[in-house]
């Protein structure tokens, strides 16, 4: 399934209307966003998935919103959390946590929260409580869900406290005290800066196995993370409409989990290492999705287009910055990753950070650290210029006690005044 879809495939899909002109041709364009949003969801339905809709074998969502607009997409009932468990069941480091029934403690943005107590107060026919108790963020008999904030650096100690008593209430439901954490690794990291603030670290219980799957995690929290944790620490890169794609070992080497699916990297400009991600698949059996442009961002080993050596993902396509008119234009455009690695290369006491982009010429780099302390001076001075050197603007840093998170819960990592 490289490239144009096989002979398989296509007879998979073959009464999808979004398809059909693409079958007649003998060619399948990439997929965009608008073109999936154009005529939806007529240019989806077949009988098939009309019958799927009405038996409730089908659903309509939308795709989980970061810091752009969402995406309405048809899947079966908790599509990505089977992926998810999948997944958990067959990761050689993590796996013995599924085999053990260990519960899973989900620790990331407030919309999910929100989201479980909505639908679980919809079976009871009632109205979500505005403060949810526990059972009323249940998942499944498997999964609850712990944050009722939406900027985890404004939790509160009565907050924290309870959150760690839900915990240790996971901890308790395996004779051997295991439990798997599931997480934002911002959220976890906040978690953890504050358990040590109030003196209530020894009050954590550690879990056996964590994966933190739901944004980009920068090099700095993920290495704030493993000094804290023993366990290995595990990283799922997918979405909403595709479930989970690649995972990564407890040593930060990605790894293909292509079920039904297969990608192509593209440049994202001529001659770039940046790659689109660009996915089919047929995992969705009501949604199938081909030569679809996820809009995610990787780089390779080796710099080469080979979806089995993906290093990491460095971002979003729709955030990819241009740089100024100084010497970095010839590098072509900046992903979040490629900030992040000038961020971490000079201090690894950042925590936060954010880049605003003022004019062609000017940007600010405003920062967090873990210890709430500045860089010192020298360090602030060489972190100001391999930023500037990078978008080919000159940056000025500044230090501050908090960066806001954004609506959706999670942190932008770009902001723009023009």
């Amino acid at each position: 399934m490289h490239g144009q879809p096989t002979a398989e495939v296509v007879d998979q899909i073959k009464d999808i209307p979004i398809y059909r002109t693409s079958i007649e041709r003998g060619h399948f364009p990439i997929l965009d966003k608008s073109e999936i949003a154009r005529g939806f969801p007529d240019n989806w339905m077949t009988p098939g998935l009309t019958a799927a809709l009405a038996a409730g074998e089908a659903e309509y969502v939308l795709s989980t919103g970061t810091n752009h607009a969402r995406m309405q997409i048809i899947r079966p009932p908790y599509f990505l959390l089977n992926s998810y468990y999948q997944l958990w069941s067959e990761h050689p480091d993590i796996a013995f946590t599924w085999e053990q029934g260990c519960q899973r403690v989900s620790l990331t943005t407030v919309l999910a929260t929100e989201h479980v107590a909505r639908v679980n107060a919809k079976k009871r026919g009632a109205q979500p409580d505005p403060v949810p108790e526990l059972d009323e963020r249940r998942l499944d008999s498997r999964t609850v869900y712990l944050n009722l904030r939406l900027d985890p650096a404004l939790w509160q100690r009565d907050e924290l406290e309870r959150m760690l008593s839900e915990i240790r209430a996971a901890q308790r439901a395996h004779p051997r005290g295991w439990y798997h954490l599931d997480c934002s690794g911002y959220h976890l990291a906040h978690l953890v800066l504050k358990a040590k603030q109030w003196g209530l670290w020894d009050d954590f219980p550690r879990p056996a196995t964590i994966i933190h799957a739901y944004e980009y995690t920068p090099m700095n929290v993920r290495r704030f993370l493993r000094q804290h944790f023993a366990c290995p620490v595990i990283d799922l890169f997918g979405s909403t409409e595709l479930g989970y794609l690649y995972y990564s070992d407890r040593h930060g080497r990605f790894h293909p989990h292509l079920d039904k699916m297969s990608v192509e990297l593209l440049p994202v400009t001529p001659g770039s290492q940046i790659y689109s991600l660009i996915v089919s698949s047929v995992r969705n059996p009501y949604m199938p999705l081909i030569r679809y442009r996820s809009g995610d961002c990787v780089r390779t080993l080796d710099g080469t287009p080979a979806p089995d050596r993906i290093a990491r993902f460095c971002g979003r396509e729709k955030e990819l910055l241009t740089p100024g008119t100084s010497g970095a234009a010839s590098r072509g455009p900046v992903a979040q990753g490629d900030l992040d690695d000038r961020v971490s290369g000079v201090s690894t006491s950042v925590f936060v950070h954010q880049l605003r982009v003022m004019c062609e010429t000017e940007a600010r780099l405003s920062y967090t650290t873990f210890d709430g302390t500045a860089l010192k001076p020298v360090e602030a001075l060489e972190l100001a210029d391999a930023v500037s050197d990078l978008i080919g603007r000159r940056c000025r840093v500044e230090h501050g006690a908090h960066i806001p998170i954004g609506k959706s819960g999670k942190y932008a990592w770009l902001a723009t005044d023009h």
